[in-house]
């Protein structure tokens, strides 16, 4: 087991689970990428993520479910009978819709299937902070926020779910892009910095635009068609 350095205060505590001590490296290289969120340890056994959360207390864990010494949600139902209540993405290799079930279940709030890329962890870990900055609100809810929170972590599910013909890199760039931007942008400028055609951007920001991730507005000029531009919809307001 690999212990990280001190976390920041605000950066959300990741314990990465996995008997694979080169996958649990880089996974805990992913999540050290992400804005927000810091790896805690790196726990190769149920044993030794037990022995970690019981005195290093972690917002967050990516567990495998496949561990030397039992079953990742083996481990989930020993947290919650001690008390932990500590949030679980499953990380797996295990496509079983018996485990899938189970896991939801015992009340984990994700589930990536291996092999996976860093944009679909990302897109994952991204709405569970939006989830995490919704709760923290407190008070009371509408049925409309109601249904925010629980579609916040369900969006990111179909994030990788792309249409044939359609590349995850392509649209992690203009994502990324929309992202990274102090407001709207044309879908030339979206082109230009994503390293693209205009053609090609505009692909992608239709499929973006049904999906309700991106914002469309209308810029207008002088003469001619009006301007397209595009600004990015956070998670917790999709």
């Amino acid at each position: 087991m690999s212990a990280a350095p001190p976390t920041s205060p605000a950066a959300l505590a990741v314990l990465v689970v996995d008997d694979d001590v080169r996958v649990a490296r880089i996974n805990a290289a992913y999540v050290a990428k992400v804005p927000g969120f810091a790896v805690a340890a790196q726990a190769h056994s149920a044993a030794q993520a037990l022995e970690f959360i019981t005195s290093h207390p972690v917002d967050l864990v990516l567990l495998d479910h496949y561990l030397p010494d039992g079953h990742g949600l083996d481990l989930v139902r020993r947290l919650r009978q001690l008390g932990h209540h500590t949030d679980v993405i499953m990380v797996t290799a295990a496509r079983d819709l018996a485990t899938v079930q189970t896991a939801m279940r015992l009340g984990a709030l994700q589930y990536l299937v291996k092999p996976f890329t860093f944009a679909g962890l990302r897109a994952k870990l991204e709405a569970y902070a939006a989830l995490r900055r919704t709760l923290a609100t407190g008070g009371e809810a509408e049925q409309a926020e109601v249904d925010r929170i629980f579609g916040a972590l369900a969006s990111a599910a179909h994030a990788n779910d792309l249409p044939k013909g359609h590349s995850p890199t392509t649209a992690e760039a203009v994502r990324r892009v929309l992202l990274d931007a102090q407001g709207p942008l044309s879908t030339q400028e979206i082109a230009e910095r994503a390293g693209i055609s205009r053609q090609t951007a505009q692909r992608y920001l239709k499929l973006l635009d049904r999906s309700g991730r991106v914002r469309l507005t209308l810029r207008y000029g002088e003469t001619g068609r009006p301007e397209h531009r595009y600004a990015w919809l956070p998670a917790d307001r999709a």
